[in-house]
Formats: structure tokens, C-alpha cells, sequence
């Protein structure tokens, strides 16, 4: 199922550091439902460069649901996460922070920065790719994301 009825691939940002964990992430929504295309930001920087289709990503694709990590380098995710929902062309792309971090304070400020939902990353393989095939399922099958921007 997709939520676009012209049936094009639910298009998601994952912006993460860890190799390990983007390796782990993709192959979780490959086994899913939902027809996806996956693009990896591996810092804040990178990611605000996609998102605002600067410098070597001019040609990316808006992405229809952000999986964003806290601990980047560079910039971190509250950073980012404060950007994008500051920004009016990209606030309602929905932000799905996937974290370690199971800190009261992150979870508090993130939700007040206007992050869609907080999850703390399992460190156990098999809840990790059980938490990403949930995402999948909720956010790309049963939820009405909004529809993109026609383009300028």
C-alpha cells in the first residue's frame, strides 16, 4: 500500500551516522510492504544540504518522512529536527527521531521542537529491524502523509 494513488515509492529520509545501523534500517524496509526509496544523510549538515536541495543534492528528492537520529556530528538532530520544523517549506514532513538515547530531556525537547514521534533504538538486532518494520508499517501504510509540494 502507498499513500500516493499514482503508486510512486514512499520517499525516506534516514539521517544517521552509524554504518551499522543504516545497513540494519534498509534492510528492514526492504522486507516491508510499502514500495520505498531510502537516501542517507550521515550528519546534520548533509542533511539540511538535502532537504534545501543545496550543492551536490540539487536534484534530490523531497523526502515524504524523515527517520532522524540525535547524535550526529557536525550538526546535531535537535539541531536539525529545530530547523526543518522552523522552516514553512519543510515543517510538515514528518520526523520520526530514532535514537539511543532514552534521556528524559531528549525526549521532552524533541516533542517540544515538533518531532512526529521518539523511539529509542533497541540495541538487540532483532527488536532494532521489529522497531524499524513498525515505522514502516504505521507511518507508510496506515498514516495519510501530506502530499508533496507541486514543484516551482
Amino acid at each position: 500500500m502507498s499513500h500516493d494513488e499514482s503508486g510512486r515509492p514512499i520517499e525516506i529520509l534516514l539521517v544517521e551516522d552509524n554504518p551499522g545501523d543504516v545497513r540494519l534500517t534498509i534492510e528492514a524496509l526492504k522486507e516491508g510492504k510499502v514500495r520505498n526509496t531510502l537516501s542517507v544523510a550521515r550528519d546534520g549538515v548533509e542533511a539540511l544540504a538535502f532537504l534545501r536541495r543545496q550543492g551536490d543534492f540539487s536534484y534530490a528528492t523531497r523526502p515524504d518522512l524523515i527517520l532522524l537520529d540525535l547524535n550526529l556530528p557536525r550538526k546535531d538532530g535537535r539541531e536539525v529536527l529545530a530547523e526543518i520544523k522552523a522552516d514553512p517549506s519543510l515543517r510538515r514532513i514528518p520526523v520520526v527521531v530514532l535514537t539511543t538515547s532514552k534521556a528524559e530531556e531528549d525526549i521532552l525537547r524533541t516533542y517540544d521542537l515538533h518531532a512526529n514521534c521518539y523511539i529509542s533504538k533497541p540495541v538487540d538486532l532483532e527488536q532494532f529491524i521489529a522497531v524499524v518494520r513498525s515505522i514502516d508499517d504505521f507511518w507508510l501504510s496506515v498514516v495519510h502523509l501530506p502530499p508533496q509540494p507541486e514543484a516551482p
